[in-house]
């Protein structure tokens, strides 16, 4: 009778249950995997083979068939070696144990040792949704395992104390759940804002921006700090709650980004691609989908300098995400759903040769030129984008000053108690963190304008020829600096503030 050991799939972030089933049967010894394994699951048998044959156990010299289930779901990876290696031994008669509530993740070394493996949080978290009571997990991923709470984790080195394990020979400790607490309040190493000198209405855009999930365009001559602004961004955004922790870890630990030394994400990500990165390494995807770098930036911040010189079919693939806040990936294999929520920071000059807006040094691009280099990002991309912020040049008084500015501290207590304003305004409805995710219904109910504020819009929106989504972003923005001021009713005052970080030419 067939044996049947239990193992997880990854299915994007999320995990599914998978049978593995072993038949022993005569014949000329031949061992063959079913169940759309990939490369990496069909190498697993010569893996096993030596792995079971140096763990003082012995590989059945017969027909060996090994069937992965639901045959319809794409296997990838090498966590399935160690429970088709046990599922053998099983069906062989070498050990007996039930293995009803059991599952088993690991990569078998030749000498039988159980190397760490991608996406254990993920599969973790399912097994404990399916109602699974024991996971086996390599030891080297114990501090990742360390993250889930309320089932029976248990590291191992190697299959023979495995085996040992199983057979009630050898004791092993369970992995003992992490101190949230601890973990959280630990200081992290940050970029202060206070190190950069001036730019106070640039600082000014990134608070609000941090309060209010809102997308910035930093525009100004090389040289001005817009690289140090945005990374001084992630220092003033709120400390993420366990449960963000958990979800950015997740992202990681599916990307396989997670390592010995880095097995849990407590800041805020800040993901700075390259401008000649592809459509796929932004937004993910191949044949096995992946998280893109948009995912990886979820709940932190993604930078993109240079914002002009990407790909221009490239950036429309963000218009989508930043709408929704979630990337959808379809490949002919499977189609994938990842997060992506998350702040979009971009930084551009103002021409090619960047002093079209510098009051001392000369522009040498033709109006021609300059036109053609704005052209290079879409009308609909730039909709997207809350604030526009002009990055002058530093004077020279405020650049050697020694007198700092706000630090970081001081003004995440301000985004901070904004974020509690939205995080009771909203706790109503599930899935909706932030003043920028409102779709029109909230924004109906949240931003509410009196009869001065309608007649200040009404002339706004005639003025600057606003698109609905323009109009829409600016009661929102404006939500975000009433929160800032602890204000119940949105004010001209804070419609006023908003709209100048609208850009001149809709």
């Amino acid at each position: 009778m067939p044996a049947k050991v239990y193992a997880t799939a990854l299915v994007g972030l999320d995990a599914a249950p998978i049978e593995v089933e072993v038949d022993i049967s005569g014949g000329l010894p031949k061992t063959i995997i079913v169940g759309l394994p990939d490369t990496a699951v069909q190498e697993a048998k010569e893996r096993v083979k030596s792995a079971i044959k140096n763990s003082n156990a012995i590989f059945p010299r017969s027909h060996v068939a090994i069937n992965l289930a639901p045959a319809d779901l794409p296997k990838n990876g090498t966590h399935y070696d160690l429970p088709i290696a046990l599922s053998i031994l099983l069906n062989s008669g070498q050990i007996f144990f039930e293995p009803k509530d059991k599952i088993f993740l690991g990569e078998l070394a030749l000498d039988g040792s159980v190397r760490a493996v991608s996406g254990v949080l993920s599969m973790l978290l399912s097994a404990k949704e399916q109602g699974f009571k024991k996971v086996f997990v390599p030891k080297e991923n114990s501090r990742e395992a360390s993250l889930v709470s309320g089932i029976t984790i248990i590291p191992i080195k190697n299959l023979y104390e495995v085996i040992g394990y199983l057979q009630n020979l050898i004791k092993i400790k369970p992995i003992q759940a992490i101190d949230w607490e601890e973990i959280l309040s630990t200081p992290k190493e940050i970029f202060d804002l206070k190190l950069i000198k001036g730019q106070e209405s640039a600082k000014r855009a990134l608070e609000i921006a941090a309060s209010g999930g809102h997308n910035v365009l930093l525009s100004g001559p090389p040289g001005t700090g817009k690289t140090l602004l945005a990374k001084a961004l992630p220092s003033i955004l709120p400390k993420p709650t366990v449960d963000e922790v958990l979800e950015i870890t997740k992202i990681y630990s599916v990307a396989g980004l997670l390592n010995l030394n880095k097995t849990m994400i407590t800041m805020r990500p800040f993901r700075s691609p390259h401008h000649s990165s592809s459509s796929v390494a932004l937004v993910g995807g191949g044949s096995n989908p992946k998280p893109g770098e948009i995912s990886l930036a979820h709940r932190g911040v993604l930078f993109m300098d240079e914002f002009p010189e990407f790909n221009r079919s490239v950036l429309e693939n963000l218009r989508q995400p930043l709408e929704d806040g979630v990337v959808t990936v379809a490949r002919a294999a499977a189609t994938v759903e990842f997060p992506a929520q998350f702040t979009l920071v971009a930084a551009q000059n103002p021409c090619p040769c960047g002093y079209f807006s510098d009051p001392t040094k000369p522009c040498i691009c033709s109006p021609s030129q300059i036109a053609k280099y704005h052209k290079k990002i879409s009308g609909p991309m730039m909709d997207r984008i809350d604030l526009h912020v002009e990055v002058g040049r530093i004077e020279y008084d405020k650049l050697a000053s020694d007198a700092g500015g706000e630090s970081s501290e001081e003004v995440q207590s301000r985004v901070q108690r904004a974020r509690d304003i939205q995080t009771k305004r909203f706790s109503n409805l599930p899935g909706l963190k932030t003043n920028s995710e409102m779709t029109i219904k909230e924004i109906k109910e949240f931003c509410q304008l009196g009869e001065a504020e309608q007649a200040f819009m009404k002339a706004v929106v005639v003025k600057m020829y606003l698109s609905a989504r323009s109009y829409h972003r600016v009661l929102k923005l404006a939500r975000t600096i009433a929160d800032l001021e602890d204000a119940q009713s949105i004010t001209v005052t804070h419609l006023a503030e908003a709209v100048q970080y609208r850009p001149k030419v809709e």
